[in-house]
């Protein structure tokens, strides 16, 4: 498990269904050793999501949790506890979505852990901040979607609130506890001395979201709507061609002088209207409809290829099922096969980023529910008798 940026990290992860796991797998992706802590019933997004050819081993579960070592302990014994406490006094990192209190009462609270383990970074990723009426509530993703103005923005686009069909809020909260734990990492370097770190998902969203549409309510009193115009038109999506779908993204003036001659339309680059990237953001509704009308003269391969040599930003419309054969994709090896020791041939997406000062050396597949309990807890120092006398009592499995 050499080389990457992290390498020598050593990880311990309490974390299930997505925030946790895309955060965990970012860090082993890039070189730190996780180890995936699951309670005797295993981590939920074994069971719950579609897909799979053996039971606890969906497809969203594998792909989320690559690179990971996995440990059965169930921490409501105490043999199970012990365990778990021994093998986060050898950590650098724990990282949890467990709500504080239950950490708390469980002496897994950065105040608890830092005594025997100074220099521990504690994550703690949560639904809301700590001081807020939400804070302790129960969340998922689509809660979180709700609370912070994401459905919102797409009401504003198409008259009805959304959720955007992924667990965006999980998904960047998740790489945003990542990168809080780098700067964590990179802070101990300095001090040699760890840090708690909250990372609440209302917060965060509800930050992503008035970043890029508060506009003119940023200023107080408003000096007009909020929103970004462009973004909520109903237009802001693929466009229909004559055989299909295309997206174009002309936004300089080069870039939308160069489309206006190619729909056949020079005019417009005297329009007032459409003159200026100032004048087509405050013009956004026509504008589209400009783009609307104009890509529908000709198939999307032929304006690709107008495109291309125009220098006009320009992408074909892809499926989920066209990643799979989408010619970039393939050109870097976004996806590469695997033989899955449990699950057979699977799919593998690449790590999307390259560090020139290496990267991890060896990648390893996503564990079945505790496939090394044993390995690890050996690790920690147990013997073989203690570690068969845990699984006897449930402890560990």
């Amino acid at each position: 498990m050499s080389g990457g940026p992290l390498s020598g990290v050593k990880v311990v992860d309490l974390t299930t269904v997505v925030v946790g796991p895309i955060c965990t797998r970012t860090l082993a992706d890039y070189g730190a050793e996780v180890i995936k802590v699951e309670a005797p019933g295993g981590d939920l997004l074994r069971t719950m999501a579609q897909g799979s050819r053996n039971p606890g081993m969906s497809g969203k579960f594998i792909n989320f949790n690559r690179n990971k070592r996995s440990i059965v302990l169930d921490i409501k014994q105490p043999d199970g506890l012990a365990a778990l406490h021994r093998l986060i006094e050898k950590a650098d990192v724990f990282v949890s979505n467990v709500r504080p209190e239950a950490l708390t009462r469980a002496g897994l609270d950065h105040a608890s852990l830092a005594k025997k383990n100074p220099k521990l970074i504690h994550c703690s990723i949560l639904a809301f901040g700590r001081g807020g009426r939400y804070y302790n509530r129960p969340a998922y993703d689509p809660i979180v979607q709700s609370l912070s103005g994401v459905a919102g923005t797409l009401e504003r686009a198409t008259g009805e609130p959304r959720f955007v069909p992924m667990v965006m809020s999980d998904h960047t909260t998740g790489l945003i506890a990542a990168q809080c734990i780098g700067f964590a990492l990179y802070r101990r370097e300095k001090t040699g001395v760890g840090e708690a770190i909250d990372v609440p998902m209302l917060e965060n969203m509800a930050s992503f979201v008035s970043s890029e549409h508060l506009g003119a309510a940023t200023f107080d009193p408003p000096i007009g709507p909020s929103g970004d115009g462009r973004l909520l038109s109903p237009d802001y999506r693929p466009l229909p061609t004559r055989d299909g779908y295309i997206t174009v993204g002309p936004n300089t003036n080069q870039q939308a002088f160069a489309f206006f001659d190619a729909i056949g339309r020079p005019e417009l680059k005297t329009d007032p209207r459409f003159d200026s990237a100032f004048a087509r953001t405050n013009n956004a509704a026509a504008y589209f409809e400009v783009r609307k009308t104009g890509l529908a003269q000709k198939t999307t391969a032929e304006w690709l290829e107008i495109f291309d040599q125009l220098d006009v930003p320009a992408a074909r419309y892809n499926t989920i099922d066209d990643l799979l054969t989408d010619p970039h994709l393939g050109d870097v090896g976004f996806f590469q096969p695997e033989d899955h020791p449990s699950e057979g041939r699977i799919r593998r997406s690449r790590r999307a980023n390259k560090f020139s000062g290496g990267e991890r050396a060896a990648e390893t597949h996503a564990p079945r529910l505790g496939e090394h309990t044993a390995e690890i807890l050996a690790e920690a120092g147990y013997g073989e008798a203690e570690i068969e006398t845990m699984r006897t009592s449930g402890a560990v499995r």
